[in-house]
């Protein structure tokens, strides 16, 4: 087998088991984002206003791929929720910024300790050795994902850069 096509079947075979670990995460029922009531798009405001501190309306549209009035109704429902809420921006008062509030931000935190319990729970089974690799792996796409959004930032684009080629 020649080192492009290991390459390539090293890379799909960890994508299946990222997919395989994903599935039996979210078997785990006891997990915050199972237990809301969020649709996938408001959960996915809900990450992006953790992620961004706070977003316009078109902000958010463009980062969901959907109309400025369909982000209107997913920011009205967060509001609804006590999780969002709405303010003038201090830079340009027709801009309505959407931002966390101490419920939203509460959210974020229970779905982030809930997954580092469970990853706890994993990792405590592993040997040392095996614990090394993965911090060393780990720490490497780590550092290959912060490129990406770097380049990504400089490009002033939406989407990530295409891969290199090996």
């Amino acid at each position: 087998m020649n080192v492009i096509d290991e390459r390539d079947e090293l890379i799909e075979r960890i994508g299946r088991m990222q997919r395989d670990l994903g599935r039996l995460v979210a078997r785990d029922r006891s997990l915050p984002v199972l237990a809301s009531n969020l649709t996938m798009r408001q959960l996915k405001v809900v990450l992006l206003l953790s992620s961004l501190g706070s977003a316009s309306g078109q902000d958010l549209a463009r980062n969901l791929g959907v109309s400025l009035a369909t982000v209107t109704g997913i920011v009205d429902r967060l509001v609804r929720h006590g999780l969002a809420t709405r303010r003038e921006d201090p830079e340009d008062r027709r801009v309505r910024r959407v931002e966390l509030t101490p419920d939203g931000k509460n959210l974020i935190e229970e779905i982030h300790t809930a997954g580092l319990i469970g990853l706890r729970r994993v990792l405590d089974r592993l040997d040392l050795e095996t614990l090394r690799m993965l911090d060393h792996v780990t720490t490497r796409l780590r550092q290959v994902t912060q490129e990406l959004h770097d380049e990504q930032d400089r490009c002033g684009g939406d989407r990530l850069p295409p891969a290199d080629p090996p």
